[in-house]
């Protein structure tokens, strides 16, 4: 039997868009950009030939054009993995669901989606406004673990090296770690550090800051960043990638993220105008995704 969606579980807005993100089918291009910051979405998009579509709920700001004539969407996705939840899940019905039947698509469509962020680095040799690429995302924020999903998704050796390096305590998530997309990594990557990338549940004790609360765990931070498997290092903190990873993969779109350090949090350095280092990034990305 075909899966119908109820109007509870996939919400509409009037006009047949999909809730949150206020997007149908045609609003999104097979190239999908994400930023967390809603006014980074104009930055990018001032470079497109032509903007076709522009719509913003929330902090959900899309704006559809083409550039060097590939059509691109860039959506801004608020910060945090629970955000991400609603993203990833809205776009792919957008594009695999029928929303006027409320039907699973016949055809599938597999999205690019590239996420193009700031981060602070955890290696004491990562320089500020020096980008990352993640080749991996480690999820420390337990979204996953809501979802079924096929276990062959997972670096399993990886993430069982990080919960026995680290002593991972058992109340906090249990963490997972995602490949990123091979076409978008040989697309994108060339010339760029590339690492695992931490994705944590909060800026301040989940990463690690402590101001007014003391941290329940205030030697993890150390153990993250001395973690090393087979070459392999976490290169940065942040806190969007693991669940763009895991529900990408899950859905079938190709996902990666590159991020624009604007901290180092071993050396306790900071840009001094991260701006100009982010403008570069769109720039780097626009044309690999071009090119």
């Amino acid at each position: 039997m075909q899966k119908h969606f109820k109007e509870s579980e996939l919400i509409l807005n009037p006009d047949g868009s999909v809730y949150h993100i206020g997007l149908k089918p045609e609003n999104v291009a097979p190239t999908v950009i994400v930023v967390g910051d809603q006014h980074r979405v104009a930055s990018i998009s001032k470079y497109f030939d032509h903007i076709e579509f522009k719509t913003q709920h929330r902090e959900f700001v899309t704006h559809t054009g083409t550039f060097n004539n590939k059509r691109i969407t860039v959506l801004s996705t608020g910060i945090g993995t629970d955000n991400i939840d609603i993203v990833i899940n809205e776009l792919d019905a957008a594009v695999n669901i029928d929303l006027e039947k409320r039907i699973p698509k016949d055809t599938h469509t597999s999205l690019d989606i590239i996420r193009l962020g700031t981060s602070g680095a955890l290696q004491p040799d990562i320089e500020v406004d020096t980008f990352v690429v993640s080749a991996y995302g480690l999820g420390l924020d337990g979204l996953l673990n809501f979802y079924q999903y096929d276990e062959s998704i997972l670096e399993k050796e990886l993430a069982e090296a990080f919960i026995k390096q680290t002593g991972w305590n058992e109340k906090l998530p249990y963490p997972y770690i995602i490949k990123a997309s091979e076409k978008l990594l040989s697309k994108l990557a060339e010339g760029l550090t590339q690492g695992i990338t931490a994705t944590a549940s909060g800026f301040y004790g989940p990463q690690g800051r402590e101001l007014r609360i003391p941290l329940a765990f205030p030697e993890l931070n150390e153990r993250i960043e001395n973690f090393s498997h087979q070459g392999n290092t976490i290169t940065n903190f942040e806190m969007e990638t693991s669940a763009i990873y895991a529900l990408g993969k899950i859905l079938g779109h190709n996902t990666l993220t590159i991020c624009d350090i604007i901290a180092n949090r071993v050396n306790r350095t900071y840009s001094k105008d991260y701006k100009v280092s982010v403008e570069k990034l769109i720039q780097h990305a626009l044309e690999k995704l071009t090119g």
